[in-house]
């Protein structure tokens, strides 16, 4: 039997309502340009369900859809600088307080005569 992904099914409320947003924005692109939603899905190559699923914010939408549409009304950049670790503040400052740093003991000739 085949097992559920309970974050497909109900993800964090903040995941969802992220989901949410970008498929709004991305019917807002697409509209803008005066594509359909069979233009969009010929050109990024996949099906019409797949780009209505996408702009509805489904979670089970494989990203590569959510990258191809951004790609087709060029803003693929925006989920570069999503994941940009420079911008990771957080992520910057628990690394520093966790970063070790490594004593090495020099071998060798020593100065004690």
């Amino acid at each position: 039997m085949a097992r559920h992904n309970k974050l497909l099914e109900s993800p964090p409320f903040a995941v969802e309502q992220a989901l949410v947003q970008l498929g709004d924005n991305l019917r807002l692109a697409r509209i803008r340009r005066s594509m359909t939603i069979a233009d969009a899905a010929e050109r990024i190559g996949t099906g019409p369900r797949a780009v209505m699923d996408a702009e509805k914010g489904k979670p089970a939408t494989g990203i590569v859809v959510y990258a191809a549409l951004l790609w087709l009304y060029n803003q693929l950049d925006q989920l570069g600088d999503v994941a940009d670790p420079s911008k990771d503040k957080e992520g910057l400052i628990l690394d520093s307080v966790h970063k070790r740093q490594r004593v090495r003991k020099i071998r060798g000739i020593d100065n004690d005569f």
